[in-house]
């Protein structure tokens, strides 16, 4: 699949992981499709929140 990309976002708060992933998906172009969104916790002596953002950019829709 062309024009495919994927994003890692980690972090140990999860305050600060909700706030990265939000400014990521922000920040994408409009022409930007979200494909899937994939979550992940490893617990240990501090949690590590993670997620792989599948996306694509695709055409402008034209009326």
């Amino acid at each position: 699949m062309q024009g495919v990309r994927f994003k890692v976002i980690t972090a140990n708060d999860p305050d600060i992981f909700q706030e990265r992933l939000n400014r990521f998906v922000e920040d994408l172009p409009e022409n930007t499709v979200l494909v899937e969104v994939r979550f992940a916790v490893a617990e240990g002596s501090a949690p590590l929140f993670a997620a792989l953002v599948q996306y694509k950019e695709v055409e402008a829709w034209k009326e």
